[in-house]
């Protein structure tokens, strides 16, 4: 006779997950095949346009945009994070605090006149800031970190006719991205590895602080030098296939999809425009 043990009360709380960057979403789309530069323009746009019209109704369709790409794109909810309680406490007492600022509209309650006009600011620079980030994030699942710098190197182009060293911008950026994760990685280790290393706890508060303080430099220690030997690998790898050249160097180009995304981007921000400006101009 077999017994079943009862589920922990900590087995049903679920894992949080973790902000995964730079790692593209598996899988193939419209979206994961358009050009890394498009991709590039089409945020720069939507981020300029975001900065000179931040109102409802541009937010709205740029989030609309975003979450089409989505679609197109198959993204899995599961690559969402997890929001962490505190952030949700910091943005409750930041609307708490916008919302004391009051202004119109207004609205009467039991003969006391409440202004949203704070609270509505609050929510729509929390919109504003939850597209961008979702725009980055977008450039970040769908496309392979080795095509952003031939995408830079390749819009930047005529830059150098300013004698702008495009290229090696291009260089430093990819290998940048490309080092990025590979360190979140170690890092995460080294940390791991310290913490499971016994340690004697000190009885004063001076000895704990001094402790902690040792652990510090230890950690920054180790990791400046995986960092150097990650460095030296990399270094050794490059050289191995022809240089820094071959980072900013790809033949890709735009193609019919990529022209066909620019022109649907630059058709909803003049869409954007024109009802900002109509409704602004409203009476």
């Amino acid at each position: 006779m077999t017994t079943t043990s009862a589920p922990s009360r900590g087995s049903n709380r679920r894992t949080p997950r973790p902000v995964v960057l730079l790692v593209p979403v598996p899988g193939t789309s419209t979206i994961h095949d358009l050009w890394a530069g498009t991709k590039l323009l089409v945020v720069f746009g939507a981020s300029v346009l975001l900065t000179f019209y931040p109102g409802w109704i541009t937010i709205g369709l740029v989030a609309a945009l975003v979450l089409a790409a989505a679609g197109i794109a198959r993204i899995p909810r599961g690559v969402l994070p997890s929001v962490p309680g505190w952030l949700w406490i910091v943005i409750a007492l930041g609307g708490i605090t916008a919302a004391l600022a009051g202004g119109s509209p207004k609205v009467s309650l039991a003969g006391l006149e409440i202004g949203l006009g704070g609270a509505l600011n609050f929510l729509r620079i929390t919109a504003l800031t939850v597209v961008l980030l979702a725009l980055g994030a977008m450039v970040s699942w769908t496309t392979n970190v080795a095509e952003i710098g031939p995408a830079l190197a390749t819009l930047g182009r005529p830059l150098k006719l300013l004698r702008i060293p495009v290229d090696e911008w291009a260089v430093a950026l990819a290998l940048a991205l490309r080092a990025f994760p590979m360190l979140i990685d170690e890092f995460q280790v080294l940390y791991a590895a310290r913490r499971l290393r016994p340690k004697r706890i000190p009885r004063s508060r001076k000895g704990r602080r001094r402790r902690h303080a040792l652990e510090l430099i230890d950690l920054l220690a180790a990791a400046i030098t995986v960092t150097l030997r990650r460095a030296d690998e990399m270094g050794d790898a490059i050289t191995a296939r022809g240089g820094t050249g071959q980072l900013s160097a790809n033949p890709a180009r735009p193609k019919l999809a990529d022209w066909v995304a620019i022109t649907i981007a630059v058709a909803t921000s003049a869409l954007a425009v024109v009802l900002e400006t109509i409704f602004h101009t409203m009476p």
